[in-house]
């Protein structure tokens, strides 16, 4: 068993007697990591522009919070969402749309040599290409390669604080795409306070027909997966939808070359024939003293 990953700060003999290594953050020294780029962040360094452009961004976060209190007080709470209804969280409409999301390779740290984009096409989708290339860098640390990636940014309410989307009215992520051929992957971000959360991800692969045709993919949340750093755990467990705080799409098929998704737009909807599956997979009870891979 190679690449194990584990959950507490210590060492344990496995089976095939390889040791396994525990450790939660990048420094062992620390208990709570402060990055949650685990070492890709980058310093701020503070300036005299920073500080006005601070007080723009005051009177726009004013104006966010206005509209929240107005939302409270006028709307009226939603017992069920009615079967059938899509419930478009993002549209692509607009070019500002797209500053809610941002892009990430491979070669971003230096780590591969894959490119991406996301943009509105002149047809008036968002396109998400680039090029993946699996080619590893010869500094004899990187062994894989090969990985583009989308996410929004993190959910959040008026003056940058930290929230979740609510979608427990739901039973299905909707998108509406058209694709290359390739199959992706689509991740469901639970991130909590604690750095031991902060790689919870649940995904499920979308696959595409490619073509000139379109193509519109419901996926039950009860069959996405639980992962934590790529790695499927063991210890599986339904996904918190009152907790979503990213929703993201990676192209990594192990293939090189071009590479394209083209979004109409991203949903959730309710079909009540489903709703008393709550989780596709099996729940394994593990003996105590056996840490999850």
């Amino acid at each position: 068993m190679s690449g194990v990953r584990c959950l507490f700060k210590t060492s344990r003999y496995l089976p095939n007697g390889r040791i396994c290594r525990i450790s939660t953050t990048a420094r062992k020294d620390l208990f709570f990591e402060g990055d949650a780029k685990s070492g890709y962040g980058k310093k701020f360094k503070f300036s005299k522009a920073s500080v006005i452009d601070g007080f723009h961004e005051l009177k726009k976060e004013f104006g966010v919070f206005k509209s929240e209190l107005r939302e409270l007080w006028e709307s009226d709470p939603m017992i069920a969402c009615p079967p059938g209804y899509e419930n478009k969280i993002w549209k692509f409409e607009t070019p500002q749309e797209l500053d809610q999301w941002v892009t990430t390779s491979d070669s971003d740290h230096s780590q591969g040599f894959s490119k991406c984009k996301f943009t509105l096409n002149p047809s008036g989708h968002a396109l998400f290409s680039g090029t993946l290339s699996t080619d590893v860098p010869k500094d004899g640390q990187i062994k894989r390669a090969g990985y583009c990636a989308i996410r929004t940014l993190r959910a959040s309410k008026s003056f940058k604080r930290d929230s979740y989307w609510d979608w427990t009215g739901f039973s299905h992520l909707v998108i509406r795409c058209r694709g290359d051929g390739r199959s992706y992957m689509l991740n469901l971000y639970t991130m909590g306070y604690y750095d031991q959360l902060w790689n919870d991800v649940y995904h499920y692969p979308l696959y595409t027909r490619g073509g000139p045709y379109w193509q519109t993919t419901r996926i039950p949340f009860s069959k996405f997966f639980f992962a934590s750093k790529g790695t499927i755990q063991d210890l599986q467990s339904p996904i918190s939808l009152d907790s979503i705080s990213h929703f993201g799409i990676t192209a990594s098929d192990r293939y090189s070359g071009n590479f394209q998704l083209e979004i109409d737009y991203i949903a959730t909807t309710f079909d009540p024939s489903t709703q008393y599956e709550t989780f596709a997979y099996e729940h394994y009870k593990l003996p105590k003293g056996i840490a999850s891979t």
